[in-house]
């Protein structure tokens, strides 16, 4: 079955769901991958314009439950963007998967949560597709494409209304000059007043607001096409909901506290991009020739109660501004005879400025600071902040800023040998890629010392550390891939394949962890001894991973059903994982996990029970552990990955009634389960998400150009948790979401 494009509505006789799993013919749109992913040696779904369309998806997030073993929790806020996927991920920094949004790869995974309007299809290819696609996709890859004015044409109305005064409004033109040239201009605006209250000022503390716009142009005359994309977006909102749970120390348990959000200090985001994508390219006769030339630039700014408590411990401050530009030339054989061919040149340079000032409150500097001094000093008095008279005693600012050069050029090849219906491929890439980073952290500050004896006088001593200096890694990458697969009948509707392949995540630094470094500085210099060693704490090396996977595609004559199956083993080496070093640590350090192993399996299914009833459902299990890992002398070889989930689960059953009225064609019921689970939140394995599962329904009816939803989530309020972490000694959990419903209302105007 083709996909459909979700343009407009289904025809008056066409009772058809697009399915949500099975992968079928995609169109020219797609570079770098063959004419049908249904053919291709790799763990594929797609999901199609008029399911995205029917659901309300306006970003990937929203039907990540969808795909086996794919985890994108939606916490914190749009800056944590993180995705697991077969027991691999990590909370900042690198991704494990990456995103192009017409066929433009997004430079940073901030921004992956964001609005795209008029999506026509989104593809998932689960396993490392670093052959083609390069640095941190050895998880996967996301293709998002959206609507084409060269195959729609119209005017396109969207407004949503839902739960806790959630709206979203939406526009898009859609227009085709002659035969060559089509230029379309959409835009959106979005809020929502927030999930979750703050009971320090009982304030709503993850409201929203959202916004953008997106221009296309494209242009195709004979072998030529070019398309050109412009994208801008900006968000505002509130955020970090975390709820205090208690603390295994006695001494630090709050009971008050527990079952509460309650920090003083505001917490927040904002992004501001503008991203510009121009593909190019030529069919020759023999092959084509293409270029994909992207410059993306993005501004953000988070400000953080980093503690979550009511008490001024100490805030954080993050600004960022970066610049990517990109070139990738792709050459590529005619889909025609017995050897074809790929072969293409990737090269980039990103600079971003970082500015990340943590601030210590009077709270913070007595707990983290002097208690540690004074219990850990021999010398008989009283150790206080800022000088004789008090100045100085409220804060302490850690100020650090930050300047990193990312850059890296790769050449990469892939062969296909057919054979009757046996298909080969191997594939190699030759990936290089520098970081460079100029830090300079700096902090000033005053203590006074009170001695017992009162014949002594106090006295003042004052501190201040400036330090400066260029770290930089650099990364050679070699990245082979192999494939063989059987066509098990002539029309090539079932298949198998075997695949082995190598991935890997880029190194780099730890900005976080400078504040803590400056933190230790100024401990050491108050006479504690402590490990400042900036290159352990600051830099991590890349991740490698070593897939083999064996699976299928499956399908009927009559595309009743359809199946896609796949067993996979991964080596991981130097695994990625996001910790605190230690109980009262201010950041958060990626370190490598020595080595890890994940094993599981992927089902899913499309089968049509009736003429007008779909059944949809995804299966995944993940059993991903450490076989050598050691923190804090602590051996945690043996337990589980934490963040990934063991098991994934989506069923979704789809009833189309046909209407004979003038004005309703059709009403089309959707019910649908979710769930995920057992997560864990710890390397210990001692806290965990049992598995959950969410109930969702939906009833839609639609007209020729119109169409009216009606939506409920979680309809049976389910409690469960998104997101756990410790700090500072104290345990926070984020509960995801609670039960949700509104209206949807789209008008197609052609």
């Amino acid at each position: 079955m083709t996909i459909a494009s979700g343009a407009a509505f289904a025809s008056d006789n066409e009772s058809k769901v697009d399915t949500l799993i099975a992968v079928d013919r995609v169109q020219i749109t797609a570079i770098k991958q063959g004419s049908e992913l249904r053919r291709e040696a790799v763990a594929a779904s797609v999901l199609g314009g008029r399911t995205l369309e029917m659901r309300g998806v306006s970003a990937v997030k929203d039907v990540m439950t969808d795909i086996p073993n794919l985890f994108m929790p939606d916490y914190g806020s749009r800056t944590t963007s993180s995705i697991y996927v077969r027991g691999m991920g990590t909370r900042i920094d690198q991704p494990v998967v990456g995103m192009n949004v017409d066929n433009v790869p997004l430079a940073d995974k901030n921004l992956y949560d964001t609005e795209l309007p008029d999506i026509e299809r989104i593809e998932f290819l689960r396993g490392p597709q670093a052959t083609l696609y390069g640095r941190n996709t050895m998880g996967g890859v996301i293709n998002v494409y959206t609507l084409s004015p060269l195959t729609y044409q119209g005017l396109r109305l969207r407004a949503d209304y839902g739960s806790r005064n959630a709206f979203r409004v939406a526009a898009s033109s859609y227009n085709k000059l002659g035969e060559k040239f089509g230029f379309s201009v959409s835009a959106q605006y979005a809020h929502h007043d927030g999930y979750w209250r703050n009971s320090y000022d009982n304030s709503l503390c993850d409201k929203e607001n959202s916004g953008g716009f997106r221009t296309k142009f494209q242009y195709r005359k004979g072998a030529l096409s070019i398309d050109n994309t412009l994208a801008f977006s900006i968000v505002e909102q509130g955020g970090y909901p975390y709820e205090y749970i208690g603390s295994p120390n006695p001494e630090k348990h709050r009971e008050e506290l527990v079952g509460k959000i309650c920090y003083n200090e505001p917490c927040t985001y904002g992004r501001m991009a503008v991203n510009d994508g121009l593909s190019i390219r030529y069919e020759f006769e023999k092959f084509s020739l293409a270029s994909i030339t992207s410059y993306q630039y993005m501004s953000d700014k988070m400000h953080i109660d980093n503690d979550f408590l009511p008490e001024y411990y100490f805030t954080l401050e993050q600004r960022k501004q970066q610049h990517n530009i990109a070139e990738d030339f792709v050459l590529r054989s005619k889909e025609e005879g017995k050897y074809r061919w790929l072969a293409g040149v990737y090269g980039f340079f990103k600079r971003e400025r970082m500015q990340a000032p943590v601030t210590f409150g009077a709270t913070g500097i007595q707990r983290l600071i002097l208690d540690n001094i004074n219990n850990n000093s021999d010398d008989n008095g009283d150790l206080r902040w800022g000088d004789l008279e008090g100045n100085g005693a409220d804060e302490l600012l850690l100020d650090s800023q930050f300047t990193t050069h990312n850059s890296g050029v790769a050449a990469y090849h892939r062969s296909d040998l057919h054979l009757g219906r046996w298909r080969l491929s191997l594939g190699l890439r030759l990936d290089y890629e520098m970081v460079k980073m100029f830090y300079h952290t700096k902090t000033e500050s005053c203590r006074s010392f009170f001695p017992d004896d009162s014949s002594l006088p106090p006295y003042t001593i004052s501190t201040k550390i400036d330090n400066s200096d260029l770290l930089s890694k650099g990364f050679l990458e070699f990245l082979p891939s192999f494939s063989a697969s059987v066509d098990l009948d002539s029309a090539g509707r079932n298949m198998l394949y075997l695949s082995a392949s190598k991935g890997y995540k880029a190194g780099g630094f730890n900005t976080q962890m400078f504040s803590e470094v400056l933190q230790r500085e100024l401990k050491e210099e108050m006479g504690l001894a402590q490990d400042i060693d900036v290159d352990k704490l600051c830099a991590y090396d890349p991740e490698h991973s070593y897939n083999v996977e064996l699976g299928g595609h499956f399908g009927t004559k009559d595309g009743v059903f359809t199946a896609d199956a796949a067993l996979f083993y991964i080596e991981c080496v130097d695994q990625q994982l996001t910790i605190f070093p230690d109980e009262n640590s201010t950041g958060r350090m990626m370190t490598n996990a020595g080595r890890t192993r994940s094993f599981g399996a992927e089902l899913s299914a499309t089968a049509r029970l009736a003429k007008t009833l779909v059944l949809q459902g995804s299966y995944g299990y993940t059993n991903a552990k450490f076989k050598q890992f050691v923190s804090g002398g602590v051996n945690y070889a043996g337990n589980f990955i934490p963040y990934a989930p063991k098991n994934s689960l989506s069923l979704r059953l789809m009833q189309t009634v046909p209407f004979r009225s003038q004005w309703i064609d059709r009403m089309v019921l959707g019910l649908g389960v979710m769930g995920a689970g057992r997560i864990y939140w710890n390397e210990a394995n001692d806290v965990s998400q049992p598995f959950y599962a969410l109930l969702e329904a939906s009833v839609r009816f639609e007209g020729e150009k119109w169409a009216v939803d009606f939506w409920c989530k979680n309809a049976t309020n389910t409690k469960y948790n998104v997101f756990y972490f410790e700090s500072m000694g104290n345990r926070f959990v984020q509960r995801g979401r609670p039960m949700t419903g509104g209206v949807r209302v789209m008008i197609n105007i052609l």
